[in-house]
């Protein structure tokens, strides 16, 4: 047998030529996507109108904004800051600083005005661009902003009328500062993380060689923000690896999402748990609404599927049930990926059983952040995913059960926090691996289980160590429940023995349909109560949830919609 061809296997003809490195820095990536693919569609936005640009296209576009930071004294190591909403001109930007030899600095578009003033001024960064929104009023008090550029038409300096004179602009190699990405928007301290272009350049092809091929056809949603890790490494950089074409997706709101996918004809949809179990919600519910008979033989052939696909490597359950599938618009999806935080098993194995390819996968900003995913062929629905190739991963201290803290070391791994060295130091072992701060344990397939975040994890007063995230798993696919929260209590100062508590924040549409009498307080709070009890009668009994507090509002969450649990 020969050796095994890898998905970056064709690197090897621009070796010398487009670059020199172990791996191009993301602006020779870029280039050569342009010549193998340069008439292909690269950025499209659906909304309000159809624009799409091909790589030609854009690589002009980007090299003019690239011109025109040069000639603002832009050079090689400044920073520059990037926040709005996803649309092309966010991809043009981030883009346009990197051929400009700088580093990019991507802030949440929906932190508050005070922090994003201090992630600017955290990272130094000399020049903005920014969304409508927030446009007039950095004009009007730049602070130590030196221009100030606008990613939407009509206001102010518009990014597309960039541009500048020819210039020998020096470039990164593959060992600089690409982005720095601040893993917390609060008015602490926040972390800025150091990633250079081979991390990001690596991640994205190493990501590629565990789970399946990612195709030059391919149209990725870009729905996540593009300033999260997750989003920008797995949608944005992967696509324009392989020539793939990115559609900006303007709302997280079911109806538009399926719009989006019909019309585009998305083939790679990334997502988080909370939009996978929305939609997977959907099509049980419209399962349902044709009676008891049809929901019964449905599960059934479902179950049959998803043994054939697992077992036998043959996937049925696309034609099976492509009337399905087609009601909610997933027919042209090839592949779903779910990171961001844990998805239950149950809901993993749901999108088998129904034909599509749903992979699951683990990562951290720290990272760049993919370091596990689940191959198509070889899925397991209990873990997050199999350790990328080149990605060392080890458990600190592990216990009886096998679990410990996760630690890595390999190219994908972060230089460490901006001008944060004790943090630094504290993120790494003695022997350089990094500390991911999340617990869990490996089998002998070299797949990772997650089992919840060290600092999370509960001990209950017979000594056993309860994970939060593993018992929030079990309600996913209850409609009742938009958010549920466990967390220890003490009941007693003096023990110190800690108890399990859910904070449920109950579905509003679910308990006021329309032609029917809203629910009270008493009937969704029996009702909780009683969803509770059930999944309790699943749980170990050192697991089982003790006290629950229906709430009235939402619970903060990150824009990944995870719960702000500090904030709680």
């Amino acid at each position: 047998m020969g050796a095994e061809v890898t998905p970056w296997a064709f690197l090897d003809a621009y070796r010398g030529k487009s670059f020199t490195g172990l791996w191009p820095t993301l602006p020779e990536m870029y280039r050569i996507t342009v010549a193998r693919y340069g008439d292909r569609a690269c950025f499209t936005i659906y909304e309000p109108d159809r624009i799409s640009l091909t790589y030609k296209e854009s690589i002009k576009i980007i090299l003019a904004v690239a011109r025109w930071l040069h000639a603002k004294g832009i050079r090689k190591g400044d920073k520059v800051a990037l926040t709005g909403k996803n649309a092309p001109e966010w991809a043009i930007a981030y883009l346009g600083v990197l051929f400009a030899g700088a580093i990019v600095v991507p802030i949440d578009a929906q932190l508050k005005q005070e922090e994003t003033d201090l992630l600017i001024r955290t990272a130094k960064a000399k020049i903005l661009f920014v969304d409508e929104e927030k446009h007039d009023r950095y004009t009007a008090n730049p602070g130590d902003l030196q221009a100030i550029v606008s990613l939407h038409k009509g206001t102010g300096t518009y990014i597309y009328d960039l541009d500048g004179p020819e210039a020998d602009i020096e470039q990164a190699v593959e060992t600089d500062l690409a982005a720095i990405l601040f893993t917390s928007g609060t008015m602490g301290t926040p972390k800025g993380v150091m990633l250079t272009h081979q991390n990001l350049v690596s991640d994205c092809y190493l990501a590629q060689g565990t789970p399946f091929p990612v195709l030059h056809t391919d149209v990725f949603y870009a729905l996540l923000p593009l300033h999260h890790a997750y989003t920008m490494l797995a949608v944005l950089i992967e696509t324009i690896s392989t020539g793939g074409e990115v559609v900006f997706g303007k709302r997280m709101v079911t109806k538009a999402i399926l719009k989006d996918l019909k019309e585009a004809k998305i083939t790679m949809l990334l997502a988080v748990p909370m939009l996978f179990n929305k939609v997977l919600a959907g099509v049980l519910r419209g399962i349902k609404a044709k009676g008891p008979i049809v929901y019964g033989l449905v599960s059934m052939l479902m179950g049959i599927s998803g043994f054939i696909k697992k077992v036998f490597k043959v996937n049925p359950g696309k034609k099976m049930f492509h009337s399905i599938l087609d009601a909610a618009s997933l027919t042209t999806l090839r592949v779903c990926i779910c990171g961001g935080g844990p998805l239950a098993p149950s809901v993993f194995k749901k999108y088998n059983q129904l034909g599509l390819d749903f992979v699951q996968g683990y990562g951290l900003t720290e990272t760049s952040p993919i370091i596990n995913l689940n191959p198509v062929d070889h899925y397991k629905e209990t873990s997050v995913g199999k350790v990328i190739p080149q990605v060392d991963m080890k458990v600190l201290d592990p216990d009886e059960r096998g679990v410990g803290e996760i630690i890595v070391k390999g190219p994908v791994v972060m230089q460490g926090y901006f001008e944060m060295p004790e943090e630094t130091a504290a993120a790494f072992t003695p022997d350089g691996y990094l500390k991911t701060g999340d617990l869990g344990y490996l089998d002998d397939e070299n797949y990772l289980y997650l089992t919840g975040r060290a600092k999370n994890m509960i001990v209950t007063g017979g000594g056993k160590n309860v994970y939060p995230e593993e018992i929030e798993n079990e309600f996913q696919l209850f409609e009742e429940i938009d958010q549920i929260l466990v967390r220890g209590f003490v009941l007693e100062k003096k023990s110190k023995d800690e108890h399990i508590e859910a904070l449920v924040y109950p579905t509003p549409e679910f308990f006021a349909s329309e032609g029917k009498p809203a629910a009270s307080k008493e009937q969704i709070t029996a009702r909780i109560e009683a969803i509770v009890a059930e999944v309790n009668q699943r749980l170990l009994p050192y697991q089982r949830i003790e006290r629950t507090m229906v709430l009235d509002e939402a619970m903060e969450m990150t824009t990944t919609k995870k719960i702000k649990r500090d904030a709680v």
